[in-house]
């Protein structure tokens, strides 16, 4: 059994075939699934989408990206409904930063303010943070500490295999493999695998994004957890069955009660 922590199944995407998309899922093994909070003006396909099946849930939050449209009171009308479970993604992402300095500055302040706001709120609702980090890992790892986001806990969703992210371990968070892990240039990720504690780990897609091999330049859905899990367990060294039982008592951990 595996669970989908991080999947965009309120993406346009999906429109036409989302019905079949969780039915091969499903026929996989895969039982669960997180739509994660991005751009907010998505967050009612997402609540729609989880209240129509038993085992997905949404999380609301606000990407970098979309940062603009931030809105506190917007996620609090919506935080406490019970198929809540997250706060995210939200975080920090240097990809895409102005070259002008004032301009990057600005930027960098803004993305700042809004992921502390957002640690916040799931400390003060008791939700765990989905954690969007690019580029940005020093910082990122500032915030959390500073703002004593292991009060919530959280995972580090498409883990960028950062050394420095490693002693989050110690503070509630998790560590979320997706398809990155079965790409040939992906030596990094490959390395630093087996140095996370194995109770941490978690799988995800973030589809329709991140295709894993073989499949990549198509679109990615939640049946393709299981390439992941079939990469770990080869890196790891562990029978997939166990590897696969092993996560999904890390995700009813840090999601408990609801798978």
């Amino acid at each position: 059994m595996i669970v989908d922590t991080h999947c965009h199944l309120n993406d346009k995407r999906f429109e036409n075939d989302l019905e079949e998309v969780i039915r091969r899922a499903h026929d996989a093994g895969v039982i669960g699934m997180i739509i994660p909070g991005a751009d907010p003006d998505e967050l009612p396909r997402a609540i729609e989408i989880a209240e129509a099946y038993e085992k997905i849930y949404f999380a609301v939050g606000v990407h970098p990206y979309d940062k603009e449209k931030f809105d506190i009171d917007y996620l609090k009308a919506h935080i406490e409904h019970p198929k809540c479970i997250a706060v995210g993604e939200c975080g920090l992402d240097y990809f895409r930063l102005p070259e002008d300095d004032a301009a990057k500055a600005a930027e960098k302040s803004k993305q700042k303010e809004i992921f502390r706001a957002q640690i916040a709120l799931a400390k003060t609702y008791r939700k765990p943070l989905i954690v969007h980090i690019r580029e940005a890992s020093q910082d990122s790892l500032d915030i959390l500490k500073e703002e004593n986001a292991g009060e919530a806990g959280g995972i580090l969703h498409c883990y960028n295999a950062s050394p420095v992210l490693l002693e989050l371990a110690e503070q509630g968070f998790y560590y979320g493999i997706g398809g990155v892990v079965t790409f040939k240039n992906a030596r990094k990720l490959v390395e630093i695998l087996p140095q996370i504690p194995k109770e941490k780990l978690l799988i995800e897609t973030d589809a329709p994004y991140l295709t894993p091999h073989p499949h990549r330049g198509e679109r990615n859905e939640p049946f393709y957890t299981t390439l992941v899990a079939q990469k770990m367990s080869e890196i790891l060294s562990i029978p997939q069955p166990e590897l696969e039982e092993m996560i999904m008592q890390n995700t009813r951990t840090i999601f408990k009660g609801y798978f």
